[in-house]
Formats: structure tokens, sequence, C-alpha cells
């Protein structure tokens, strides 16, 4: 029998031994949990054939084959992923979540607003040469059209609307009844045949054919591997209802570098494709670097927001605040054009979402008013439309440089830019002077697309930063450096219009292009790449530090301007 001293000496130990078994116990009961957890990926590997293999291998089903990218998008436990790895060399990104974006809106109720935009951009002139944009057909990767008198048929009462396809559901449908509304607003910016009560036409490019294809769901909420698929199949259908323009009117955060973002793969295929892509910049302006995914490309278009200021005349128009404004982090000049983006008119059903949600800007019958870079994203892609209609053979580089060749650059009555080319880009997109411009390899030159997507060579572009905090282009003068204190005036108005008196004369018509040669390798040391600035504001970073939790965003409002 223990005698009670060696009784004292024990009890104690038992009594840790069974804390730490309990601890033991509940540390591999949640490492279990953890492993049994699965995460959704989007898998690619060189090898194509040989990851679909060793994936079916792992008794799993992928959720989406993306073989534009090499790649497929499958749930996966830790274990399953480690596996994976040392089977196959890959590259992994989380199948990151994509949703619309709320905001506010304000401003008061309208009947059938005016049809504005046209006379903005001078598209009339094109209009009364009959040409409307006929024969192109422009897919937008949104969140579905709806069939509504002004998308479903054009101006000789033809049909011309492709249907949607579903790239949530992989399924096709002739009809598509959209929850949202953000789609087929930015349709009808782009597209609607439809006139105003003064006879004025409301789309850009009103015989232009369209096609849905649907990545966002009833709630606006995707996925990057939804998105893929979308375009994929833009792709694939591409040569069969003539489809040459797609407009995406989302964005979001930047996790990576451009060449390493799966989104952004797929979008330079659909580029290299012969698909002219057209992006917003993103409604997170005016700080610098805010242009988000897909808009951060270098070779696509990207698109910020002016505004004509509630103003019929040509002196007050102006940036919008809340257009994304560049360079990115690889030192390229984002936006390339701005286009109209503040309370454009548009198609929406009264039982769409948005306007549940925002009744004061519906019309009551049809007409909702909108502001944001997602609708000046639709002006440009209905005036690609327009180009591509009067010259069918233009390639996507060559539309990129006529339309940086023609736009119509801000500048202050003493001559000097009124917004900087990392606000602006080239300027103002304007029909007339890109459909008569014959200008060639002004866009994308030094670029190789097949290199970077074969991961050979990766480019930068021709932006820095001083040690005052602002950002410059390397090569040029003063008149290129952003003066990032400035900020945007409420009040400022510029004619955003060629062909005044000259003594009133504030635009030019042209931009140096050699604003866009780019550098043909990534050299940091071309960089000054600042960590230490006094305010975070002006950070240029090596690396994309944002959280993993954000969202791509189709951004439904923002305040109207």
């Amino acid at each position: 029998m223990l005698n009670n001293s060696v009784k004292r000496i024990i009890k104690p130990l038992l009594l840790l031994s069974f804390i730490g078994l309990s601890a033991w116990l509940v540390s591999a009961s949640l490492n279990n949990n953890v492993d049994k957890k699965t995460q959704s990926y989007i898998i690619s590997s060189s090898n194509y054939q040989l990851l679909k293999e060793k994936v079916r291998e792992l008794e799993v089903e992928p959720s989406h084959e993306l073989a534009i990218i090499n790649a497929v998008a499958v749930a996966l436990n830790q274990s399953q992923l480690a596996q994976l790895k040392q089977q196959v060399e890959l590259k992994i990104s989380n199948n990151h979540k994509v949703e619309l974006a709320g905001g506010r809106a304000w401003g008061k109720r309208k009947w059938q607003p005016k049809s504005e935009v046209n006379s903005l951009i001078g598209a009339s002139a094109a209009h009364k040469d009959f040409n409307f944009g006929g024969g192109v057909t422009i897919g937008f990767l949104d969140t579905g059209l709806d069939q509504l008198s002004g998308l479903s048929t054009d101006l000789y009462g033809e049909d011309k609307a492709w249907g949607t396809y579903d790239a949530v559901n992989d399924s096709v449908s002739n009809y598509d009844n959209e929850a949202s509304g953000h789609g087929t607003h930015v349709a009808s910016v782009a597209a609607n045949s439809d006139y105003d009560v003064y006879g004025k036409i409301y789309g850009v490019a009103p015989n232009a054919a369209l096609v849905g294809i649907k990545a966002f769901d009833a709630e606006g909420k995707s996925t990057y591997a939804d998105v893929i698929r979308g375009i994929d199949w833009a792709i694939q259908i591409k040569d069969h209802i003539n489809l040459r323009v797609l407009n995406m009117s989302f964005s979001g955060p930047v996790r990576s570098h451009y060449w390493d973002d799966p989104l952004n793969q797929a979008v330079m295929k659909a580029w290299q494709a012969g698909l002219v892509v057209v992006a917003s910049a993103g409604n997170t302006g005016p700080e610098p670097m805010t242009i988000g995914v897909p808009g951060n490309v270098p070779y696509i278009i990207t698109v910020g927001a002016m505004t004509d200021n509630y103003s019929d005349g040509l002196f007050d128009d102006k940036l919008a605040t809340f257009s994304s404004a560049g360079p990115t982090v690889e030192a390229f000049v984002k936006p390339e054009i701005v286009a109209p983006g503040g309370h454009l008119a548009g198609l929406m059903s009264y039982d769409s979402q948005i306007v549940l949600e925002h009744p004061e800007f519906h019309d009551g019958g049809r007409y909702f008013e909108m502001s944001g870079t997602s609708q000046a994203a639709g002006v440009v892609s209905g005036v690609v439309a327009l180009m591509l209609t009067q010259e069918p053979s233009l390639t996507p580089d060559e539309v990129k440089c006529r339309l940086i060749d023609s736009a119509h650059s801000a500048r202050t009555a003493t001559g000097a830019l009124a917004y900087s080319v990392f606000q602006q880009g080239a300027g103002m997109v304007n029909v007339a002077d890109a459909l008569t411009s014959k200008a060639s390899g002004c866009a994308n030159r030094g670029l190789d697309i097949a290199q970077d997507l074969s991961g050979e060579k990766h480019f930068s572009g021709p932006a820095n930063i001083n040690e005052d905090g602002n950002f410059y282009v390397e090569g040029l003068g003063d008149e290129y450096i952003w003066r990032v204190s400035d900020e945007i005036s409420p009040e400022a108005g510029y004619d955003w219009h060629s062909g005044v008196d000259v003594d009133l004369f504030i635009w030019k018509t042209n931009l140096d292009i050699d604003l866009f040669i780019w550098k043909t390798s990534l050299e940091t040391d071309l960089f000054i790449w600042k960590t230490g600035l006094e305010t975070d504001l002006f950070i240029w970073k090596t690396n994309v530090d944002v959280s993993t939790s954000e969202s791509i965003k189709v951004n439904n409002w923002v305040e109207q301007q």
C-alpha cells in the first residue's frame, strides 16, 4: 500500500498526464478537422493532362475545367493539396469570391432622362453617316441581360440579341430575366436603340449585336472560376457570332503581379485571341494606385470616368472624383482613356435589385440613372463597335492605338494638363477623331503577350516616383509629374471638346504617344521602390499585401456626379 507522501506525488502526476492526454486529443481532433476542411483553389500546370489525371486520382471532382489557363477549380483539403504538390509542378491561387459592390445613391427622380452621351463623345457624326455599329457583337461579362426593347432589336427592327451564356451553371439560354440590373444598364449605354423624347439615340452603337455572359448570380456573387469560364466561352464562340468586343465592368483588389493573377491570364488570352477587351478602371479613386483587376492588365483598354457636371455647356465637364487612378504596381500608365460615366441614362427593369434599393433614380418605366466607371467602359465598348464596323480588319492593338491617338486631353487656360496622365490617360474618347485616325503601332509597343503568358518574360511601364512622393513618366518633362497633393476640385471644370475658338481652346487633341512605349524587361533598378515615404498613399509596392478575403466587385453605383 502506498503511503500518503507517495500519493501526494502520484496524484498530481496523474492529473497532469490526464490534462496532457486531453490536450493531445483536442489538438488531434482540431488538426483532423482542419485537415478535412476544404478550400476551393484554382490550380494550373504546364502539364494540363497530368494535372487532371492526378486530381481524378484524389477522387474529387473539379467544379470547373479552365483549359484557357491550363487550370482546374477544385475543392481540396490540406492533405490532398500537399499530395498534389508532390506529383505535379503547380501554380496555386485561391478561387477568390466575386460579388457586386454596394454604395450610396444620390439624386432626384426623373422621367425618361435625356440622351447625352453621343453628343459628348462626338458619336452623332458617325450616326449621320449611318454607322451604328452593325455587324459587330459586344459581349458583356456581367450579371446578365434583360431582353428589353432597345436591346433586343436594332434601329431597323431586326433581332440583335444572341441570348445569354450562364457561366455559373454552364448553360445557354435565348432569354435571361436578369435580377441585378447592372449588366442590362451597362449594355444599354453601349447599344440601346431607343430614342429619347427629343429624338436622340441612347446607345453609342445602337445596331451592335449583344451577348450576355452571366458570371454573377442574382445576389451579385461569383468566383474567379465562374468569370474565367465566361471568358473561355467568349473565346470559343467569338467566330460564330462575330464577337469582337468584350466588356468587363468590374474591378477588384490587386493580389499579385498582373501576370500571376489567374483571371488576368484569361483576360490576356482573350486579347491574344483577337477580342478587344474593355475594362472599367474602378470606383475607388481619386487616390493613386487604385486601378484594380482586370484593369491592371497592360494590354487591354482601361477606362476611367468623367462627367458633364449636369450642364449642357462644354465648359465645366470634369473628371469624376470616384474614378480610379494609376499607375499600376508594375508602373504602367492607367487608365488609357476616360469616357462619360456620370448619371448616365440606361435601361433597367422596375423590379431589378438595384431599382428596388434605389428607386429615386428610376423613372417608373424602364430607365435608371447611374454613375460609375462601369458605365464609362460601356461607352468605350460602343465606340469600339463603331470603329470595327467602319474597318473590320483592325486588331485589338490597332483599336487601342487609335483611341489613344484621338483622345482629347484636358488642359487649363494656360495650356497645362488639367489632370495627370495617371488620372485621365490620353484624355476623353472622341468618336469622330477615332474614326479618322490612321495611327498605328502606338499601343503595346515593346510588349510580347505570348512571352508574357508563357512566363518567358514580363514587363514594366514608364512610371516612377520622386523624392517628394509625386509620380512621373520617365523620359518626359515636368508636365507629366502628378503632384498628388493637388486634389480634384469639385467645382472646376474644363472643355472636353475641340473645335472652339483658339483663345478658348484648352484641350489638346493628341497626347504624346511616347507616353505609351513600355519597357521590355522588368528591372527593379529602374524604379525607386519606396517603402518609407511619409504617407502610405505613396508607398510603391514590390508585392501586394491586401487581404485575400477582399472581393472583386462590379460597382453598382456611387455618388452621382
